[in-house]
């Protein structure tokens, strides 16, 4: 498959530390030289919430490839507004992707035609991908290393960008190097070890 002509975006805006917070957690991310780049008010917030915004990082992609470039965190707290994440304020913790808020709220502040899909096999994608452009796919965060044997499916978002009876084509948020990154290109046969066979359908 070729390359996509869409942008890349990493849910950290250092696209490198990715091994540093698979090691240190969260935390790695208070020194992220980049992190005002996110829109977050503070180092902090940046720290807690980059960790969980694999999904905004799909949709800011989604919108940079029609020309729109928003702050991932801008995205964030404007999704959870409309329920597409729950925060809870006693433990810190924060709750999302909730696909169905999602879908509201990227109809109604940019006009995309999103539907949540479950029971998806890998096989259809690409007929997916023939009538939307865009995949927002549920895999395991471990896709970056496609040769290990994940030890359960989802978790974490991709961007589907080409899919074909062969291969499908997208960019990880959360890759830790240029290869796992943009343009990935695994078989389906790979790519179904991962995937939780639900994600939101996007045409942008």
């Amino acid at each position: 498959m070729q390359e996509s002509s869409v942008p890349y975006f990493s849910q950290w805006e250092t696209p490198g530390m990715t091994l540093q917070v698979l090691a240190h957690g969260s935390q790695a991310l208070l020194g992220d030289p980049l992190w005002r780049h996110s829109g977050a008010a503070t180092i902090e917030e940046y720290a807690r919430w980059a960790v969980n915004v694999c999904g905004m990082a799909c949709l800011k992609m989604i919108l940079a490839a029609r020309g729109e470039i928003h702050p991932t965190l801008e995205l964030a707290r404007a999704c959870t507004r409309y329920g597409g994440y729950v925060v809870n304020e006693i433990d810190a913790s924060i709750k999302g992707l909730i696909y169905a808020p999602f879908v509201r709220f990227a109809a109604d502040r940019f006009a995309l035609n999103a539907e949540t899909m479950t029971g998806v096999e890998t096989s259809a994608i690409p007929e997916l991908q023939s009538k939307r452009r865009f995949f927002i796919a549920s895999v395991h965060s471990g896709i970056r290393w496609p040769e290990r044997q994940p030890p359960s499916k989802g978790g974490h978002l991709v961007l589907v960008t080409a899919a074909s009876d062969e291969a499908i084509r997208f960019h990880n948020p959360s890759g830790h190097d240029e290869a796992s990154q943009a343009d990935v290109t695994l078989p389906l046969a790979v790519f179904d070890r991962f995937f939780a066979n639900r994600g939101i359908s996007v045409d942008a």
